[in-house]
């Protein structure tokens, strides 16, 4: 691979980087990126980009990220991008002229943009350092995008302080003017109070419909759930079946990933201890209800634990309602008082609509990878099935060769000779496929 010092035609007239620069492009050659071929890749394709825009959290705000910077763009020169958490433009608007430009670049929606695929840019840096930055022409690791100037902001969640995306203006040096940065920064602040006022609107407009009492004590995150078009449908047919209002909406638990999980809870997030994460992730999927014998076994592995459990039960009651999640367990059968929604559900759901690639990028990393109690181990590898199974029958070659490179596809020769039937016939892609299979049959 090429320095990125010889990527630049006056490389040896260069002072060295600024520090930010130079530690970025040290991450960039340890990831054997090559700054002189780095076209970024379409991770969100047409056929799903709608859904999965209407999906994000951040189409919520659009309106106000527009109002800020995009009205005053066109003619400017100069493009807005809004991308996801994971740095994969999902609306870029401007300039016309610019727009057409960036093409040659492939700054374009449904591309991916991370540091760990492209290199130093604004919005791919911002997303790995969790804060705004400012890239000028050269400094860039991709030689394709010299010439060009960008400065981005991550956009985090008002509550849990997760990144959900990230703000960027691209175009020539007035995309890093010194007054752009701070314009960025208060667009993104201003973005993060219009999610909180429009989740305690939420909240207050379902505390009001008739008197119900179903969202008091509920943080606003766990009314909007996981972004725009989030997946209720798991919930609303739990609370149907036990008699609750459906619209009240389920509360929302992240478990992908994740060795404890996270609830929402009224003054923000709740981390749970492993244990209790293990005995809601149980009784969130099985939403009807378990004995306690069983609950026993799913969690400790015998249904003699159940003496165990009971005392664990009210501890983790408690600490339900210490945090104000509104949540409760009823007994006989251990039953959830209000539906929680896992993220692994929301998995699913995606799955269950055949949007495979927006599902894959919603999978975190296993469930409660950490956990070894039998419900969970079951629960994670029905989703990791699932998962696997949908995008071998039904998803799209690039949405399989993307699966492939995770961790459970790496080893799968079947994922990987499904990939090299759909590949055509003159893909550039077929060698790599091939070189893998035959790697993975000297290996056995």
């Amino acid at each position: 691979m090429s320095s990125p010092w010889l990527a630049h035609p006056d490389a040896r007239e260069r002072t060295r980087p600024r520090t930010v620069v130079h530690e970025s492009w040290e991450r960039a050659k340890s990831r054997a990126l090559d700054p002189e071929h780095l076209l970024p890749d379409l991770e969100v394709g047409e056929d799903v980009l709608a859904e999965y825009r209407r999906a994000h959290p951040l189409s919520l705000v659009l309106p106000v990220i527009r109002k800020l910077l995009v009205r005053d763009a066109e003619g400017s020169g100069l493009l807005v991008a809004v991308g996801d958490e994971m740095g994969r433009l999902l609306w870029v608007e401007g300039d016309s002229a610019s727009k057409r430009a960036a093409e040659d670049m492939r700054f374009v929606e449904g591309a991916g943009w991370s540091e760990s695929r492209v290199g130093t840019s604004a919005p791919g840096t911002a997303l790995e350092l969790d804060h705004g930055i400012q890239i000028h022409d050269s400094e860039h690791f991709n030689r394709l995008v010299h010439g060009w100037s960008c400065t981005a902001v991550p956009v985090h969640d008002p509550e849990t302080r997760r990144i959900l995306g990230v703000i960027d203006i691209t175009g020539d040096a007035r995309a890093v003017d010194p007054h752009t940065l701070p314009l960025i920064e208060a667009t993104a602040a201003a973005a993060e109070a219009e999610l909180m006022v429009l989740r305690l609107r939420a909240l207050s407009d379902r505390g009001g419909a008739g008197g119900s009492t179903s969202t008091r004590g509920r943080s606003p995150l766990s009314v909007v759930g996981f972004g725009a078009a989030g997946s209720a449908g798991v919930g609303a047919r739990s609370a149907a079946r036990q008699g609750r209002r459906p619209d009240a909406g389920p509360i929302s638990m992240h478990v992908l990933g994740r060795d404890t999980g996270e609830l929402a809870g009224a003054n923000g997030p709740v981390e749970l201890s492993s244990r209790h994460s293990e005995i809601l992730t149980v009784l969130a999927w099985h939403p009807e209800g378990v004995s306690a014998q069983r609950l026993a076994a799913e969690v400790y592995g015998d249904e003699s634990g159940v003496v165990t459990l009971r005392p664990e039960m009210v501890r983790l009651r408690r600490t339900l309602a210490a945090a104000g999640t509104g949540v409760d367990i009823e007994s006989r059968p251990y039953r959830l008082s209000v539906p929680i929604e896992l993220d692994a559900h929301h998995v699913v759901s995606l799955l269950d609509k055949g949007a495979h690639r927006v599902a894959l990028a919603a999978v975190r990393g296993p469930l409660l990878p950490g956990s070894d109690a039998p419900g969970v181990v079951a629960i994670r590898d029905r989703v990791r099935m699932r998962l696997r199974e949908a995008i071998l029958t039904d998803a799209a070659v690039d949405v399989l060769l993307d699966y492939a490179a995770t961790e459970d596809g790496l080893d799968d020769a079947e994922v990987w000779t499904a990939a090299l039937r759909l590949l055509p016939a003159r893909s550039p892609k077929r060698a790599g496929v091939v070189a893998h299979l035959e790697a993975l049959e000297r290996s056995l």
